[in-house]
């Protein structure tokens, strides 16, 4: 049996951006939970900078998440916001305890 796979991804927009950025990673959640293996894909957004924006993701297997690393949608989602997005991290995190 495989283990599920948590990942954390942070997008900070640019100043002039939130709004745009906000939009584009909106549309991403209902064809991303459509995918096989999405367990969870919640975006959240910092309360005392907007412009931070943050994925919780669990996938049922690696292999799941890197199909959705290369799906149609996120593809768009890179081109739409290109030069509108400060910083991007992916943090693959394990659950402990």
């Amino acid at each position: 049996m495989t283990t599920p796979l948590t990942l954390v991804a942070n997008i900070e927009a640019k100043a002039d951006k939130i709004e745009f950025v906000k939009a584009e990673l909106l549309k991403l959640i209902a064809p991303t939970r459509l995918e096989e293996g999405c367990i969870q894909y919640d975006l959240h957004q910092d309360n005392s900078n907007p412009a931070q924006f943050t994925f919780i993701e669990n996938w049922a297997s690696k292999a799941l998440l890197e199909q959705h690393l290369n799906s149609p949608h996120l593809t768009m989602y890179v081109q739409a916001t290109e030069g509108a997005v400060v910083n991007f991290t992916l943090n693959e995190i394990t659950k402990i305890a």
